[in-house]
Protein backbone atom coordinates (compact mmCIF):
# COMPACT_ATOMS: atom_id res chain seq x y z
CA UNK A 1 0.00 0.00 0.00
CA UNK A 2 2.87 2.05 1.01
CA UNK A 3 4.71 1.54 -2.51
CA UNK A 4 1.68 2.47 -4.55
CA UNK A 5 0.96 5.72 -2.22
CA UNK A 6 4.71 6.76 -3.33
CA UNK A 7 4.11 5.25 -6.94
CA UNK A 8 1.15 7.61 -7.16
CA UNK A 9 2.64 10.65 -5.43
CA UNK A 10 5.52 10.31 -7.82
CA UNK A 11 3.45 10.70 -10.90
CA UNK A 12 1.57 13.44 -9.82
CA UNK A 13 4.91 15.08 -8.92
CA UNK A 14 5.79 14.62 -12.93
CA UNK A 15 2.41 15.66 -13.92
CA UNK A 16 2.83 18.92 -11.80
CA UNK A 17 5.87 19.15 -13.30
CA UNK A 18 5.04 18.61 -16.57
CA UNK A 19 1.90 21.16 -16.38
CA UNK A 20 4.34 23.89 -15.27
CA UNK A 21 6.95 23.14 -17.84
CA UNK A 22 4.16 23.52 -20.47
CA UNK A 23 2.59 25.94 -18.81
CA UNK A 24 6.02 28.23 -19.18
CA UNK A 25 6.31 26.99 -23.10
CA UNK A 26 3.12 28.64 -23.80
CA UNK A 27 3.30 31.41 -22.39
CA UNK A 28 6.66 32.23 -24.02
CA UNK A 29 4.72 30.75 -27.73
CA UNK A 30 2.04 33.74 -27.05
CA UNK A 31 5.35 36.55 -26.18
CA UNK A 32 6.85 35.33 -29.30
CA UNK A 33 3.53 35.35 -31.38
CA UNK A 34 2.70 38.59 -30.25
CA UNK A 35 6.22 40.20 -31.23
CA UNK A 36 5.75 38.30 -34.73
CA UNK A 37 2.05 39.84 -35.57
CA UNK A 38 3.54 43.08 -34.13
CA UNK A 39 6.57 42.54 -36.69
CA UNK A 40 3.85 41.44 -39.26
CA UNK A 41 1.92 44.85 -38.90
CA UNK A 42 4.89 46.68 -39.31
CA UNK A 43 5.83 45.44 -41.90
CA UNK A 44 2.36 45.47 -43.93
CA UNK A 45 2.82 48.76 -43.62
CA UNK A 46 6.05 49.40 -44.96
CA UNK A 47 4.81 47.30 -48.09
CA UNK A 48 1.86 49.59 -48.52
CA UNK A 49 4.13 52.75 -48.16
CA UNK A 50 6.30 51.10 -50.70
CA UNK A 51 3.48 50.12 -52.56
CA UNK A 52 1.64 53.77 -52.90
CA UNK A 53 5.39 55.26 -53.53
CA UNK A 54 5.61 52.95 -56.55
CA UNK A 55 2.33 53.59 -57.62
CA UNK A 56 3.06 57.61 -57.46
CA UNK A 57 6.23 56.88 -59.56
CA UNK A 58 4.07 55.00 -62.18
CA UNK A 59 1.72 57.50 -62.64
CA UNK A 60 4.34 60.28 -62.91
CA UNK A 61 6.37 58.43 -66.04
CA UNK A 62 5.84 60.20 -69.43
CA UNK A 63 4.04 58.40 -71.97
CA UNK A 64 6.73 58.54 -74.20
CA UNK A 65 9.48 56.37 -71.39
CA UNK A 66 6.73 53.70 -71.28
Amino acid sequence: MDSELKSLEEKVNRLLSLYQNVRLENIKLRQQLSESNTMNEALTGKIQIAANRLETLLTNIPENIK
